[in-house]
């Protein structure tokens, strides 16, 4: 095959599920030439990931795709933990919203993979191919190849400057890379049963902690139903799985098991695995490529959607010549120890409430009960603050001296802009880096050598302002041209700048802070900022 014949791209996504879709929405949104291929021709139509949290909705905002999932959701639902005597000793239902969005919301996956195709119909840039598999994989120090077969048989191949792995837990792309998965695979299997029409009122997802039968119950939209059985050791896998025993398993929870319609059921191994790397030369792994979590805590597609977040900015920078090829690496850098630390989570947490020893499951809800006479400790499991959210240190375009709050995501309030509208935070930032200052106009902390700088590189200018009474639309606090004055309707802003108090932020495009800082400190901020992008995008002296 000559060199002619090879078609080029940008970035190609090798898989076209809900990870490497959402990732070429990003890049769509970002005006990249990519090409998302899958051996599949159709979504599966089944249930299959089913919780969705506040990062991947926040994710979605910025591709205006929040809202038309949030169609198929059940938002805000809550999680329930009972004992083997049918008492509930624990119900979850975090009731902040610190970025913009509820923690648990429930979905079904096929319904949002559609959503999320159709997305891809806004963007010229983005060619979604279905029924062609990736046969092979080489790269070198200038791109990837990847040979390609249709399903006529015929091949064809691809050369790209950065390619994605997002073929998921079988990842024959991680194979051709020579990358391992380092952990464990559970010895216990699990029955994932899939119902329409229960008749069964709990509007709520229960963890049925009976040590006689560990299981999991999950109200699903539009009548589905999920439950999840443990299966014990000696029980024949498939026989389990059949419509007379599953009906049976059913039996303790619904009133007449035989009306229920099973949809699915089929046994599941549990793997707690991470990726010894997430990044090889211009390759990239995501989602069930790079990890494998138990379904614990929901953060199977969730770290997925982190992965996402991190890499799609990076990609988009780098491909458009804005950032240095290096800051790919920061990826790795960044995303591998979270989703290890999810995944222990994970572990942690099933242990704890499916153990099948009687004496442990009563030690835990003992432990639950001192757990409830302590307020900190009720809120920390109530509000779910026992998930670690990312902290990013010596990564990408990160100031690791500016403070605690450098490396974590930013909150998402609402504000009011000039039209007295009221809008989510991220929809005034927009989908790149943004300059925010508290009570003051970021760009006046700079020269006019460093603006332009942050104004190339495609910066947003943004002045958050407290809420004030008695004054009009347009009546704002005044700021150079091209800053966009909001006022924190709501006071969540101020409260957080009560406890992080210094004025000014430099925010990445997946809402990390890079740099916390005062006036006098942004100029420096900028130039060390500026050794993550191309020397033709970085501010020189100004003369004297």
């Amino acid at each position: 095959m000559s060199d002619a014949t090879v078609q080029r791209h940008a970035v190609v996504i090798v898989g076209a599920g809900p990870n490497g879709v959402a990732l070429a929405n990003l890049l769509g949104a970002y005006g990249i030439d990519t090409v998302v291929v899958d051996r599949e021709r159709e979504i599966l139509q089944y249930p299959r990931a089913v919780g969705m949290d506040d990062e991947a909705l926040r994710l979605f905002q910025t591709v205006d795709l929040a809202q038309p999932l949030l169609r198929d959701m059940i938002p805000n639902i809550p999680l329930r933990m009972y004992r083997a005597d049918g008492r509930c000793f624990a119900h979850i239902q975090p009731l902040t919203r610190e970025l913009g969005w509820w923690r648990r919301n429930i979905f079904m996956q096929q319904l949002a993979e559609k959503t999320l195709r159709q997305g891809l119909r806004r963007y010229a840039c983005i060619d979604l191919r279905l029924g062609e598999e990736v046969t092979c994989v080489a790269q070198d120090e200038l791109g990837v190849t990847l040979t390609l077969r249709r399903a006529d048989g015929e091949a064809y191949a691809l050369r790209c400057d950065y390619c994605v792995a997002a073929d998921g837990g079988r990842s024959p792309m991680r194979d051709w890379l020579g990358v391992k998965l380092a952990g464990r695979t559970h010895a216990i299997k699990w029955l994932v049963v899939d119902v329409r029409n229960a008749q069964l009122d709990a509007p709520y997802t229960a963890l049925n902690c009976d040590p006689r039968r560990p299981n999991v119950c999950i109200h699903l939209p539009y009548g589905y139903r999920r439950w999840e059985f443990m299966v014990f050791a000696g029980e024949d896998e498939k026989a389990i799985a059949e419509d007379a025993s599953v009906r049976r398993l059913l039996a303790p929870y619904v009133a007449d098991p035989d009306a229920v319609e099973i949809v699915r059921a089929r046994t599941y191994t549990h793997h707690s695995r991470v990726a010894d790397r997430f990044v090889v030369g211009r390759v990239a792994l995501i989602g069930d490529a790079a990890h494998l979590s138990p379904p614990w805590i929901g953060q199977g597609l969730n770290a997925g959607l982190r992965d996402v977040g991190n890499l799609a900015w990076k990609l988009a920078g780098i491909v458009r010549e804005q950032l240095q090829p290096e800051v790919l690496q920061t990826y790795e850098r960044e995303r591998h120890a979270h989703a290890k630390a999810m995944i222990d989570l994970a572990d942690a947490f099933g242990a704890m409430l499916m153990p099948t020893n009687r004496a442990h499951a009563w030690l835990r809800d003992r432990l639950f009960s001192l757990m409830r006479l302590l307020p900190g400790a009720k809120d920390y499991v109530l509000q779910m603050r026992f998930k670690p959210m990312p902290r990013y240190e010596g990564g990408g375009v990160v100031d690791s001296d500016g403070g605690p709050m450098v490396g974590r995501m930013l909150i998402q309030p609402d504000v009011e802009d000039d039209t007295g509208a009221r809008r989510k935070l991220d929809d005034v930032l927009g989908p790149w880096f943004a300059l925010i200052g508290w009570q003051a106009d970021p760009q006046a902390a700079l020269n006019d050598v460093e603006r332009a700088f942050w104004r190339d590189l495609g910066a947003r200018f943004v002045r958050i302002d407290r809420a004030r009474s008695g004054r009009g639309p347009g009546e704002r606090a005044s700021a150079m041209p091209g800053t966009v004055c909001v006022e924190d309707i709501d006071n969540h802003f101020a409260d957080w700048m009560a406890a992080h108090p210094r004025p000014l932020i430099v925010l990445r495009p997946d809402r990390y802070i890079a740099a916390h800082c005062d006036a006098s400190q942004l100029p420096g901020v900028t130039r060390r900022f500026a050794a993550f992008t191309r020397p033709a995008a970085q501010p020189q002296p100004q003369a004297a």
